[in-house]
């Protein structure tokens, strides 16, 4: 069966008082597609079209760099991994759009081609690290879509590592964006650091600069990419931190890379001066426990991989409820840090937010007598 516990009631609106969220920054009107997710409360504080699928661009690229993130930590690609360029993908992407000019047998690093394709946007970088890695680019148009599908993104579907145009076979969607966002900000810290929110990056003899509007800018900015065809229009993928609290960005189908740049700004500074966030747990707390069939416990605690709270309005009270969610009793085997539950944030006039929680210790198999007691145990609770 499933189970729903409310477990927190905060922020009461006071008597007569009546929530009332901030309008949106006018300038975000100017673009087609928009979303501002608040990744520690989950809550979506603008959407516009989040669901329909448009042309990402170079945007593509954040995919190519979340698939070497993910070889990076498995232990299979090393940063100091060195390429070689192979001739033809020299000869087709040298100086095709953005890119490291990179010339037929240059040997160039995990870590120079990463840069290049964070920072610089570089078409051929992303051909060299697909080609290289994977052996052909469909192959890694392949660990593009699977990881894809492994982080919910529903509405995407990757057939180039650098987001050249494709007559549509390569489609993405805001919240799936936002998916992809808080994966590589999770899951990724360090690899996010080194090589997203940098102004330039120069290689050998090629100094290249970042197209970020918000990096430098905006206090807290600190990627992620922009992207541009004339099919696609101009695209971010933006975020930034303060506080704590990281604000996730997308915009798409712009018109103009001013009509972009400045919703970019405004949204981000109307994120964090209009809202604020009211504290439920610190990373790491138990957030709640979940009852357990046949294991050696009767329950296991749940935690949260970050620090969460509810991001409600500066200038308006709020009725803040929480709840848990997760189909169970949960039967043992559990592993630790195995997602088995969610945890619920509703805030007046904001979309309900959903944030995985995960079991903070393994529940082994119970011997038969113990499964007896904590199965009677179960029925009587």
């Amino acid at each position: 069966m499933k189970r729903v516990l409310t477990f927190l009631l905060a922020l009461a609106v006071p008597a007569g008082a009546s929530a009332a969220n901030p309008p949106v920054p006018p300038e975000v009107a100017a673009v087609p597609v928009s979303m501002l997710v608040d990744l520690g409360s989950g809550e979506v504080l603008v959407s516009r079209r989040a669901d329909v699928s448009f042309l990402p661009a170079s945007v593509t690229k954040v995919m190519s760099a979340y698939v070497a993130f993910e070889e990076i930590g498995a232990g299979r690609l090393s940063l100091e991994r060195q390429f070689v360029v192979p001739p033809e993908i020299s000869r087709d992407w040298f100086a095709k759009g953005t890119t490291m000019y990179l010339k037929p047998n240059q040997v160039v690093s995990t870590d120079g081609l990463l840069h290049g394709i964070m920072t610089a946007s570089a078409n051929d970088a992303a051909m060299v690290l697909a080609h290289g890695y994977a052996g052909t680019v469909d192959t890694w148009s392949l660990m593009m879509n699977d990881a894809a599908r492994r982080l919910g993104m529903t509405h995407s579907h990757y057939n180039t590592p650098n987001g050249w145009m494709d007559d549509g076979q390569t489609f993405v969607s805001a919240r799936d964006l936002v998916r992809l966002a808080d994966a590589m900000t999770m899951r990724y810290p360090r690899l996010y650091r080194h090589f997203s929110g940098q102004k330039t990056y120069r290689y050998q003899d090629v100094s290249m600069r970042s197209h970020d509007p918000t990096v430098g800018v905006i206090p807290g900015a600190d990627g992620i990419k922009t992207g541009y065809t004339r099919e696609a229009g101009y695209n971010f993928l933006g975020s930034a931190v303060r506080n704590g609290r990281r604000l996730v960005m997308v915009l798409a189908g712009a018109r103009t890379h001013f009509d972009r740049d400045k919703a970019a700004k405004a949204l981000l500074e109307w994120g964090f001066r209009q809202w604020r966030a009211f504290p439920l747990f610190p990373q790491g707390a138990t957030v709640a426990h979940a009852r357990v069939q046949d294991g050696s416990s009767t329950s296991v605690p749940l935690v949260a991989n970050r620090a969460l709270y509810a991001t409600v309005p500066v200038a308006s009270p709020s009725h803040v409820r929480v709840k848990l969610h997760y189909r169970g009793p949960l039967v043992a085997p559990i592993a630790k840090g195995a997602q088995v539950a969610d945890l619920e944030v509703q805030v007046d006039g904001v979309e309900a937010s959903r944030i995985p929680l995960y079991a903070a210790q393994e529940v082994p198999v119970a011997g038969v007598l113990a499964r007896m007691r904590n199965g009677l145990m179960n029925l009587l609770a």
